[in-house]
């Protein structure tokens, strides 16, 4: 079975969809928010398939010593593919913020999340 791990926000439509297509849904916590499992303690034995949020909850304040790499260092040494959800018009500033994240983030359009989701998953 796949798993989708989500962090909060992440829309409850398209989770439901995925539960009633026969996926699990795992809800992670950026370390910030305590919404689930603490995204940062993830391991190859959660199953996870692909990770989903939205971009502000992986960005840590300008004043800490850390970034988004920091946030999602768990799902690149397991590769597990993030899906980043933020305005298409932004994509160009938001992958300037994020530096070099490899080929494990996608930055998605909120409207076009639930067809890069089923690409992901290999609907």
């Amino acid at each position: 079975m796949k798993i989708i791990g989500y962090l909060e926000g992440t829309n409850p439509l398209l989770l439901s969809e995925v539960v009633a297509k026969g996926y699990g849904t795992m809800p992670l916590s950026n370390g910030w928010d305590n919404h689930g499992k603490f995204v940062g303690h993830i391991s190859k034995g959660d199953g996870l398939s692909v990770v989903i949020g939205y971009l502000h909850k992986v960005m840590p304040l300008p004043n800490q010593n850390m970034d988004a790499r920091d946030v999602l260092y768990a799902c690149r040494i397991h590769n597990i593919p993030v899906l980043l959800i933020a305005p298409k018009k932004y994509h160009k500033k938001v992958a300037q913020l994020l530096g070099e994240q490899g080929e494990m983030l996608t930055l998605t359009d909120p409207d076009e999340l639930p067809a890069k989701l089923s690409e992901i998953i290999g609907e």
